[in-house]
């Protein structure tokens, strides 16, 4: 009863959003790494080159610029790292979108991503999230924040464990009809990966708008944290009404294509790289893989 009355006080003696209301908000995201390398003997130079690998492409700065019903949502803009990346960089780049713009007043998204050198732009219908509230309160920063939870359907195409599973999966059925049995036998039994994760949200009503990071909206609040799975998205910063406005509108660069087709495109090319990695020996790289010692 004493969240539910907090929340209504909050609502009641909330900002009223002026019709020139803009706001950014910045997130730090960060995403937990399966570093047992499977039975493979790395050295820990070996392993820190990886973890560091993966750390660069997983842990970014994005900002969410917000106005009453539109929002865009861009990764910071960050030096370039030498040392190429090859068909590593060229496939993660399909992971992460250059400009998301979405209105939650037209229900609508335009995601902009680059994926092997060639750009799209998705234009899809937002995803309406079925959000359960929970009677949990925390403070982020200065603001109240409270829980809400859901699930979201994993995209299995451009889930990083489930393409480390197929690589591997296909290396031992080779091995086997070879006769590798050093390498094939006791093949360990793999956790099933879901097809649904829970999201957890941490919103607050002191910023009444229903935006968040990425794809994520539809609460009577601006969200500040997200719990994906491994992910977790924070918001560390948050500017309002800032003396300097920017245009807030929809990227307009790539051939447009719908999610599904998106998807299919970005499918057939994992696909086609897990059978690659799938046919270097163990220790030779692939995903997450590096030279025996």
């Amino acid at each position: 009863m004493k969240t539910i009355c907090t929340l209504v006080a909050i609502l009641v003696t909330s900002l009223t959003i002026a019709q020139d209301f803009q706001g950014k908000a910045y997130y730090f995201s960060k995403t937990g790494m399966d570093m047992d390398f499977g039975r493979r003997q790395l050295s820990e130079d070996q392993k820190k080159a990886i973890a560091d690998r993966m750390k660069s492409a997983f842990e970014k700065t994005f900002i969410l610029t917000f106005d009453k019903s539109t929002a865009t949502y861009k990764e910071e803009a960050q030096l370039e790292t030498t040392g190429g990346g090859g068909r590593w960089r060229a496939m993660l780049s399909g992971f992460t979108s250059n400009n998301y713009y979405k209105d939650v007043k037209k229900g609508e998204y335009y995601d902009q991503r680059e994926f092997y050198g060639k750009n799209f732009l998705i234009k899809d219908s937002l995803q309406t999230y079925q959000w359960t509230m929970v009677n949990e309160t925390k403070k982020i920063g200065n603001y109240t924040c409270f829980k809400a939870v859901t699930t979201k359907k994993v995209s299995e195409a451009m889930d990083w464990r489930a393409m480390r599973r197929k690589a591997r999966e296909l290396r031992d059925q080779r091995e086997k009809k070879s006769g590798d049995q050093a390498n094939a036998g006791d093949t360990p039994e793999r956790p099933e990966i879901p097809d649904e994760i829970e999201v957890v949200a941490w919103y607050t009503p002191e910023i009444p708008i229903s935006q968040g990071p990425g794809s994520y909206w539809g609460l009577p609040g601006l969200i500040l944290e997200i719990q994906e799975g491994r992910t977790t998205l924070l918001c560390n910063k948050i500017v309002l009404n800032a003396e300097e406005k920017e245009e807030i509108k929809a990227p307009t660069k790539g051939k447009e294509v719908s999610q599904a087709e998106f998807d299919e495109i970005t499918k057939k090319k994992v696909d086609e790289m897990i059978e690659q990695f799938s046919t270097q020996r163990r220790g030779r790289g692939g995903f997450g893989g590096g030279r025996r010692n």
